[in-house]
């Protein structure tokens, strides 16, 4: 049998991320974290803002190829692939403040909550077929996400 590309891997793998041998969800989306929460110091806010609304329909139109490319070889909807859980991360994320740990942590968790639990139609999104199901419960998450971490910036502030 032929082996997958290589880019088709590192990409739905999310650089390797999902190869982690416990909770390659969890690693994927906190790498993404990890990566944004490093940018953070590197750029400024608004450039961080505009990286971020590049990055996530990139990556978006990126995870579905992948995906689409891995299910053949690992099954629907394979664990290795946590492309989806970068960009869910990264919509969250959109909502933090630059810099700012509590932030950060609170769209990683929130996230991660969504996405294992998936309330509120979230489940529903895994029946799109191929890579468009594999990244739109991730989306949801990460909108749901969103939303929760500017109503607690508006309450806070």
């Amino acid at each position: 049998m032929k082996k997958p590309s290589f880019l088709s891997v590192l990409i739905g793998t999310g650089f390797g991320s999902g190869f982690s041998p416990v909770a390659p969800g969890t690693a994927g989306a906190l790498l993404a974290t990890l990566v944004w929460f490093g940018l953070s110091f590197l750029i400024s806010e608004v450039c961080l803002i505009w990286l971020t609304v590049v990055l996530v329909p990139l990556f978006t139109a990126a995870g579905i190829w992948a995906a689409n490319r891995l299910e053949p070889y690992w099954g629907e909807d394979p664990s290795r692939v946590v492309v989806d859980e970068m960009v869910g991360v990264w919509i969250a994320l959109l909502a933090a403040p630059s810099g700012s740990v509590w932030y950060a942590l609170g769209a990683f968790a929130l996230f991660r909550l969504f996405d294992i639990f998936k309330p509120l139609g979230i489940r529903r999104m895994e029946k799109f077929p191929g890579g468009i199901g594999v990244m739109m419960d991730d989306i949801l998450a990460g909108i749901y996400s969103f939303v929760i971490l500017i109503i607690i910036r508006c309450l806070i502030v």
